[in-house]
């Protein structure tokens, strides 16, 4: 408030005083009026406003990582009506490792001219033995045990005709064992000969099934 607006407000408030105080002292009355004009009420304190949070300016842009979109799941293989229908579904294109190569070997060359569940049992037998501790703990050592397989050449496995029907038919049926894709007849066997043969062992086995040429034990 200017100087010149408090004078006014105070001429006015004493001549208020005088004419509703006529009993009082004027001079009193107008002193008191005008102290009274001049108590100004305190300042309020100014305020400072805080975020709650501090502010950072990023001087680069900002980017939120967005979520994952889901896979899409791989077929399932197992849908197929029959295993020759899962066999035309496997990739046999891929690059074989050396055990895969050598189970599918075993099938190509022990099997070959077997039906198709016969080759699978084949694949399977090898499969149990390696994971039986009374045989070696890998395929290539499964097959290449001395006197187990006939084809053999000591421990070194013949050359497969690779661009053939046979192999690439081998090969499917090896993947398919390998990942347990169809349930062979062969079950748990860990045995097998051909039928023309009765070897003296098969008397103390547990016969499961005959496939074809071969008759397969535990």
């Amino acid at each position: 408030m200017s100087r010149k607006t408090v004078s006014i407000a105070a001429i006015t408030t004493m001549v208020l005083a005088s004419t509703m105080f006529p009993g009082l002292d004027s001079a009193a009355a107008l002193a008191q009026a005008a102290n009274d004009q001049f108590v100004a009420a305190p300042a309020a304190e100014p305020v400072e406003l805080v975020p709650e949070q501090p502010v950072t300016f990023v001087s680069q842009e900002v980017v939120q990582s967005l979520p994952e979109r889901e896979l899409a799941p791989e077929p399932v293989l197992t849908e197929a009506g029959s295993l020759g229908e899962l066999i035309g579904m496997v990739d046999t294109a891929a690059p074989l490792s050396e055990e895969m190569h050598c189970l599918a070997g075993a099938v190509y060359f022990e099997a070959r001219g077997e039906p198709l569940t016969g080759q699978l049992a084949v694949a399977q037998v090898i499969i149990n033995r390696s994971e039986d501790g009374r045989f070696p703990g890998s395929y290539c050592g499964v097959v290449g045990q001395p006197g187990q397989f006939s084809f053999m050449r000591g421990k070194q496995m013949p050359k497969a005709r690779t661009g053939t029907v046979a192999w690439t038919r081998a090969v499917a049926i090896a993947a398919i064992a390998d990942k347990g894709l169809w349930e062979s007849e062969a079950g748990d066997a860990v045995f097998f000969h051909a039928k023309y043969v009765r070897p003296s062992w098969s008397m103390r086995k547990t016969r499961l099934a005959q496939i074809d040429t071969h008759i397969f034990y535990r």
